[in-house]
């Protein structure tokens, strides 16, 4: 199950989240090894990652990659090499999502390094190995939490993937390891009942890190309830192909903030994955963000986007 994408669950063939820069990036090249949303995951497996449309600052930046020297250093790792680019509007790769529990019970998980506990600072934490970059980034539009990707564009990312070594990667214990769903929230709680949280040592600089992290996530706070299409009792990440819902979700108007998200709505947010399409051009970008020298940007882009139009690149 763990490899090789496996199985989603649900009616995911091919499930895609996308999510802000700079943490789709730090995702994709294993850096990031805890995804916090305050929903449970709905899959287990391959989960395909996309950059959303919003070009991040450069203080975001700097805040994420601060938190991520500070809590690779609880484990001695001093060297960390972040991406030199976090590209908008791109498939970037994908993840295996292993399990997902409580952001109460990761801390008190002793079985995973210290580090991975500091990186619980949601209600649900989903647990993510085995990451993968897409060599040329496909240019392509997100939608709100998880949608399946799209057929011809998953048959031709597939093929352009390649395995990223993180700087510590981990390996998230099974309780049944004949079970893909035995990692789920309420799990540790019940394998180590009598566990309580350990006691990390927090030095000023990883305390300033955390909270500078948790700043840099709040500019994401959902702001237009009115936005959002809900179905009441439903349950999360539901896809739905009717007219009433073809239309697809702008990207940037509601996405899952990624730490220190808190949310009260229990319905869902309905997405469509049959309009899909990529977009016409390039966004603007920063200087982080600019196509590596060599590659014109947008150039393989286009070619790919034009080829399964049957249309000739202009």
């Amino acid at each position: 199950m763990r490899g090789g994408g496996g199985n989603p669950s649900g009616n995911y063939k091919n499930p895609c989240l996308t999510m802000h820069q700079p943490w789709a990036s730090l995702l994709v090249h294993g850096i990031k090894r805890i995804e916090g949303r305050s929903w449970p995951s709905p899959i287990r497996g391959r989960l395909w990652i996309h950059a959303a449309s919003k070009v991040p600052d450069e203080a975001t930046i700097k805040a994420m990659e601060d938190f991520y020297r500070e809590i690779y250093a609880v484990n001695g790792i001093t060297d960390l090499k972040f991406p030199e680019h976090y590209p908008i509007s791109r498939l970037l790769g994908c993840i295996e999502v292993v399990g997902c529990v409580r952001g109460e019970e990761l801390p008190r998980w002793e079985m995973v390094p210290e580090g991975v506990r500091l990186e619980g600072q949601t209600d649900f934490c989903w647990l993510c190995e085995q990451p993968q970059k897409l060599l040329i980034p496909f240019e392509m539009r997100g939608y709100q939490r998880v949608y399946n990707l799209e057929k011809k564009i998953y048959e031709a990312a597939v093929r352009g993937l390649v395995s990223v070594e993180g700087p510590l990667p981990v390996k998230f214990p099974l309780p049944n390891p004949q079970d893909p769903f035995s990692l789920k929230p309420g799990s540790i709680s019940v394998q180590f009942p009598k566990s309580k949280a350990s006691d990390i040592e927090k030095s000023s600089s990883l305390s300033a890190a955390i909270a500078g992290a948790r700043a840099a996530a709040t500019q994401f706070t959902k702001k237009d309830e009115n936005l959002s299409m809900v179905i009441p009792n439903g349950t999360p990440d539901t896809v739905r192909t009717d007219q009433s819902t073809s239309k697809s979700l702008k990207e940037d108007a509601m996405l899952d903030t990624n730490i220190n998200e808190r949310s009260s709505n229990d319905g869902t947010l309905v997405s469509n994955d049959k309009e899909q399409s990529f977009l016409p051009k390039c966004e603007a970008s920063s200087s982080r963000n600019k196509t590596p020298a060599g590659v014109e940007r947008g150039g393989p882009h286009k070619i790919f986007a034009a080829s399964l139009r049957g249309l000739k690149p202009s």
